[in-house]
């Protein structure tokens, strides 16, 4: 872009967010700390000027621009600090499967692809007896808030609006098939009842329902969920950091396929292989 080019595209910018944020010549000049007849030229058509560097980084202060955008060196008018805001929210969490920004989110996304890795087994899939039991203590939100939501999320897949992937560890379901670790001390009869809805759901569900199961062995991931394209949500225990930026939404969904290509058990093959795991529970 050459100089007149560049010149132009200032003037344009420059016009544009000044009538967005509804100041006139006069008052970006006050702002700026120069006189109008400098904002004046800085405008006039045909004119390959442009402002110095201090002067451009006045007029996008008084903007609440980048000086950058304004002078075409930058695609997004935010500024630096602006960018990294947006791109990175920390949210309060709640825990619970019920929790409304975790709603949101989800409402957000249909129709899209929702990759997940769950903290413990998928809500989405968990029965009303395994929710009542792990959220009776949950923090501010009840049994059965929880239980709704879940539902609400498996209408989605119902009615064909949403494709969801799940990477979950091999490890978790046998420690829950065995009612070890986090799940010590739930009744036989609930981990029974949930397996057999797992498999019901993974064979009736599928494709639009995909679950992948990796050895943690070889493999790791924290709690991470992406949402299509144009978000990504790691859950860090009390918080959520959830990001917009299109490069981390990308590395995150390049780990989720990474899992996805190293899973142990298909998602096709997955019912069967909780078929062999639930005839340990009928057993015992």
């Amino acid at each position: 872009m050459d100089k007149r080019e560049r010149a132009e595209l200032f003037r344009q910018r420059l016009t544009g967010q000044m009538i967005a944020a509804g100041i006139n010549r006069s008052e970006l000049a006050r702002s700026a700390g120069v006189d109008r007849s400098t904002v004046a030229q800085l405008l006039a058509d045909g004119t390959a000027r442009l402002p110095n560097a201090h002067l451009a980084a006045e007029c996008a202060r008084a903007l609440g621009v980048s000086s950058d955008w304004l002078l075409g060196l930058a695609d997004r008018p935010e500024r630096s600090g602006d960018l990294l805001a947006s791109a990175m929210t920390v949210t309060e969490a709640a825990r619970s499967t019920a929790d409304a920004q975790l709603h949101d989110w989800h409402r957000e996304a249909a129709g899209a692809k929702i990759r997940h890795v769950p903290a413990t087994l998928p809500d989405v899939l968990k029965t009303e007896a395994m929710l009542t039991w792990e959220y009776s203590h949950a923090l501010s939100r009840t049994a059965e808030q929880a239980i709704g939501a879940s539902q609400d999320r498996l209408g989605l897949l119902d009615d064909h609006l949403t494709d969801y992937e799940i990477a979950l560890s091999m490890g978790e379901l046998r420690a829950f098939a065995a009612g070890e670790g986090y799940y010590s001390g739930l009744d036989v009869e609930i981990r029974r009842e949930q397996i057999e809805a797992m498999i019901r759901a993974t064979r009736d569900l599928y494709p639009g329902l995909r679950l992948f199961l990796y050895d943690a062995r070889r493999v790791f991931s924290a709690p991470v969920t992406v949402f299509g394209s144009f978000l990504g949500v790691i859950y860090v225990g009390r918080f959520y950091l959830a990001f917009r930026s299109r490069e981390r939404v990308r590395s995150l969904a390049e780990h989720f396929d990474w899992l996805v290509r190293e899973a142990e058990v298909d998602a096709r093959d997955v019912p069967e292989w909780l078929e062999a795991l639930a005839s340990g529970i009928r057993a015992a």
